[in-house]
């Protein structure tokens, strides 16, 4: 079955950097993401990548953060930089079956950007 590990959540003082990663394992994979949902807010897309490498950025972060994939990991990342308070939210990694729409999400990982 899917399985979603994710880790580099935290609090960082407004400026800081984090990174997060998210290991996926039992299937094969095409899109890898990341979304995140703010308190009293809809879950968006944070940032997505395809097996090829073509990303795909929400607009509040572009320039700031970058995500990349290990195919040979089966492990996407997001480097977060410059990061502001409203970059609070619960992150989830989202993964798509290759060849299909089915999608998977992860548990979720805490940032906190506060001083």
């Amino acid at each position: 079955q899917v399985q979603l590990v994710e880790s580099g959540g935290g609090l960082v003082q407004p400026g800081g950097s984090l990174r997060l990663s998210c290991v996926a394992s039992g299937s094969i994979f095409s899109n890898l993401g990341w979304y995140r949902q703010a308190p009293g807010k809809q879950r968006e897309l944070v940032a997505s990548i395809t097996s090829g490498g073509n990303t795909v950025y929400g607009a509040s972060v572009q320039d700031r953060f970058t995500i990349s994939r290990d195919n040979a990991k089966n492990t996407v990342y997001l480097q977060m930089n410059s990061l502001k308070p409203e970059d609070t939210a619960v992150y989830y990694c989202n993964v798509r079956i290759k060849y299909t729409y089915v999608d998977y999400w992860g548990q979720g990982t805490q940032v906190t950007v506060s001083s």
